[in-house]
């Protein structure tokens, strides 16, 4: 089974070093790892592991059964053999966007939350962009324009953002009604990483974020599209993203 060290809090390390377990042409697995693997609407972190002899280029990242494999997009020399000590190096850049968009989807589902009882419904973050489904929802134009400007209230408070385990009951006790799909996460995990924003905000969450809200510079609304019977979906961006990747699908 694969250690995620970046839980609860170490989402900033972008260098380590680890053991190969398993590793093939296609993919390898590690004793522990800082890459982030695809979940919870994130993208996986991309980069390269490195060791005596060789190197792979890595651009999928995904849990199997425990363990998690960083999918080889190009590899130099034969795989390495299990117990080789290996270096892993992340993309820094992509992951401090994603990081600081994740983080904006957690501001953006909070002010909606709070301003029109909408529940988040779905969402996917991206580099450069990021979207939200809404339910029940039916935005105006002014009703955008209140939610970037409560959004970036927000983020010029400079809130902390605390990343920590908690006991699943306190969790539950203290997490606001709509703001978190609880009984889509088994019952068995069990202390439950959290992400609160200081007095602004809580909720259980796996990925990787930003240690305060004045990192992510300011949310900017781009669209909002009807996606069926109550549902809207809100698309934005930060005022700021450096080297954003190519979008991807946004059906």
């Amino acid at each position: 089974m694969t250690d995620l060290r970046y839980l609860p809090d170490a989402d900033d390390v972008t260098s380590f070093e680890a053991t190969v377990t398993e590793a093939t042409e296609e993919y390898i697995v590690l004793d522990g790892t800082y890459f982030y693997p695809e979940g919870g609407g994130q993208p996986p972190d991309h980069g390269t592991i490195e060791w005596d002899g060789g190197s792979a280029s890595i651009d999928d990242v995904r849990k199997d059964h425990g363990d998690v494999r960083h999918g080889v997009a190009s590899m130099d020399g034969d795989p390495p053999a299990a117990g080789t000590t290996v270096e892993g190096r992340i993309d820094e850049q992509r992951r401090e966007n994603l990081s600081r968009m994740h983080t904006a989807q957690h501001v953006v589902s909070r002010v909606v939350l709070d301003e029109f009882d909408a529940t988040t419904a779905g969402n996917q973050v991206y580099a450069d962009r990021s979207r939200i489904d809404f339910e029940p929802a039916s935005f105006d134009s002014a009703d955008l324009d209140r939610i970037e400007e409560l959004s970036n209230a927000a983020i010029d408070a400079d809130y902390g953002v605390i990343k920590e385990q908690r006991p699943r009951e306190t969790v539950e006790a203290n997490v606001d009604e709509g703001r978190a799909l609880l009984d889509m996460i088994p019952d068995h995990v069990d202390p439950l990483r959290v992400v609160a924003i200081e007095e602004f905000d809580m909720c259980p969450c796996g990925g990787t974020h930003a240690d305060s809200l004045g990192e992510l510079g300011g949310i900017e609304i781009l669209d909002c599209i009807s996606k069926g019977a109550d549902v809207e979906r809100i698309e934005f961006t930060l005022a700021s993203v450096d080297s954003p990747d190519e979008r991807e699908d946004n059906s």
